[in-house]
């Protein structure tokens, strides 16, 4: 006696009559596989070469500092301060005369001391000290020696000179100059290395300036302008700058 036939096995028998293979039954999904452990490789640094270059330059100076004054003494403060003022106004009119514009003049300082004399057992004022100091801009360094002897000459024992500094009115191209050539000096310096090693100078990886001096005067024994006649020797001499850097180039 034949068995009933479920839904599923009828239809079955029919796709095995009709020549179709029946389909397997499905198995369980393959586990994915685990992916490759990513390998990581340390960046490989390249070889540098470090060095530091010095540079300067020099230019002849363009501009004079004088810090000059006058001075004068008196038994009353009203009469030290009459006698300063002549000679204040008498070394103004000189260097004016001289070719020195009113916005390079100034006037530093202004004081009126009393004076004692301390040689008995008390203090005993003796009068009073009027003094008044400048600064005088000459920007023409060939007169500075004729503006300073102007200055003693118009003022005699009352004339105070301070000080004569020499410049440059404008010193960034002298700096600018000075850091060119530490550059240069460093790069030749690492062209050198890098040859010495077997290798090439690679691209510029830092630069910092260590220093950078303000150009300063340098005596020279060179000519002096401002001698002759009626002028006061001066030696000019030179303002010089200099800087250092430090380089850090790649080597190929």
């Amino acid at each position: 006696m034949p068995l009933p036939r479920t839904p599923a096995a009828a239809a079955l028998v029919a796709l095995l009559a009709l020549g179709v293979p029946a389909l397997a039954a499905p198995t369980a999904a393959a586990a994915p596989a685990p992916p490759a452990a990513a390998v990581r490789l340390a960046p490989v640094s390249p070889a540098t070469v470090t060095v530091t270059g010095e540079g300067g330059a020099s230019a002849p100076p363009d501009l004079a500092v004088v810090g000059a004054g006058v001075e004068a003494s008196a038994k009353t403060s009203q009469a030290a301060l009459e006698t300063q003022n002549k000679a204040a106004a008498a070394l103004l009119g000189a260097v004016r005369a001289q070719g020195v514009a009113d916005r390079d003049i100034r006037t530093e300082s202004v004081f009126l001391n009393p004076v004692y004399d301390y040689t008995g057992s008390t203090a005993r004022l003796k009068g009073y000290q009027a003094a008044q100091s400048f600064s005088v801009k000459v920007r023409e360094v060939a007169r500075t020696g004729a503006v300073l002897q102007a200055i003693t000459d118009v003022t005699g024992d009352a004339a105070r000179i301070n000080s004569v500094a020499f410049g440059l009115s404008d010193p960034a191209p002298l700096r600018a100059r000075a850091r060119q050539a530490a550059h240069d000096d460093a790069r030749t310096k690492a062209a050198q290395y890098a040859r010495l090693s077997g290798r090439r100078l690679g691209r510029l990886v830092s630069l910092s300036e260590d220093a950078s001096s303000s150009p300063r005067p340098v005596p020279s024994a060179g000519d002096t302008p401002g001698v002759g006649t009626g002028a006061a020797p001066v030696a000019p001499g030179e303002i010089r700058a200099t800087a250092t850097v430090t380089v850090v180039y790649e080597l190929d």
